[in-house]
């Protein structure tokens, strides 16, 4: 590692196989993982990014290393374990040019990056770590994941999460939704969506979940709700930032590019301290999540910076 601060992601890289068209007959294949997507959407905006994951040594390994490097992203904290199998997943296109996680494969699920395997280099030089919960499905995983959140903690570093619920990946809901809540404590930023907070805490409506999620006392809440922009819970206040309308292509890593302009915003600038700062950086995510949206793909579709003045108000 190098002594520059960087962002630090953990989680697993996966192979996306994303639909062509919304009849969902033919598809191809990209780099992805919503850990993945972060991680280049960081870099794609200028800001030194390091990723821990666990590869092996066939061709689609070979594949999202070389993907990862020509992004920018450091590997430095990853490991090589020869027999592991980079996961997979089917996405399928809604007539809206919504995504549905359909099919994950994944053959070597039990190799994971353990915690011992984690360095504390690369949490010392760290500004933000960043975590989803789409890997804690696995005990391994899960114990990796708590380590890192204490390493991150005891550095300093600002914790960001976002929920990314895939219960496909879970052998139950309430596991799933139990997993990921014990991790909100320990949160510095979470972003969520509308149906992962109904999710997560169980209500019916925005505002009930709004209430339960405020009983975690998390600093800063973004709730992303698509074409109609994002919520911000900050210091007992809720209020809307709005987006600016796009033709949407395909919403694929999305949310991904939010989170990465949130975290870059953050690295920069410090975690906000007044409802203007934290207008203006949900400003900015959201129209890193308009631009994505305009674009097949995912991590292809990231955006970088010079890419903004695309979107005007």
């Amino acid at each position: 590692m190098t002594n520059s601060k960087h962002v630090l992601t953990y989680g697993d890289a996966f192979v996306d196989y994303i639909a062509n068209n919304t009849n969902n007959d033919s598809f191809t294949r990209h780099l992805g993982g919503a850990t993945v997507n972060v991680a280049a959407g960081v870099s794609r905006l200028g800001v030194p990014s390091a990723f821990i994951t666990v590869t092996g040594d066939d061709e689609t390994s070979q594949f999202v290393r070389s993907e990862l490097e020509k992004e920018g992203v450091i590997l430095t904290p990853s490991i090589v374990v020869p027999e592991k199998r980079v996961s997979g997943v089917f996405i399928h296109l809604t007539p809206n040019f919504d995504r549905i996680f359909a099919e994950y494969i994944n053959e070597t699920p039990d190799l994971q990056v353990a915690a011992h395997d984690l360095q504390k280099e690369a949490f010392e030089n760290a500004t933000v770590f960043h975590i989803c919960s789409g890997t804690m499905f696995h005990p391994e995983a899960l114990k990796t994941t708590e380590k890192a959140v204490e390493l991150a903690k005891a550095h300093g570093v600002i914790c960001s999460f976002d929920a990314n619920i895939r219960p496909l990946r879970w052998d139950s809901e309430e596991r799933s939704r139990d997993t990921a809540r014990k991790f909100l404590r320990t949160t510095d930023v979470l972003k969520v969506t509308t149906e992962e907070l109904s999710f997560l805490m169980e209500t019916q409506t925005m505002e009930e979940g709004i209430a339960r999620l405020a009983e975690f006392g998390i600093p800063l809440v973004f709730l992303t709700d698509g074409e109609n922009g994002t919520y911000a819970l900050f210091e007992g206040e809720v209020f809307h930032v709005p987006v600016i309308p796009v033709q949407p292509v395909d919403t694929t890593g999305a949310g991904d590019a939010f989170v990465a302009g949130t975290i870059r915003h953050i690295h920069i600038n410090g975690m906000p301290k007044t409802r203007q700062e934290v207008i203006e950086c949900a400003s900015f995510s959201n129209k890193l999540g308009a631009l994505c949206a305009t674009k097949a793909g995912a991590l292809t579709a990231m955006p970088r910076l010079e890419e903004l003045d695309q979107l005007t108000q």
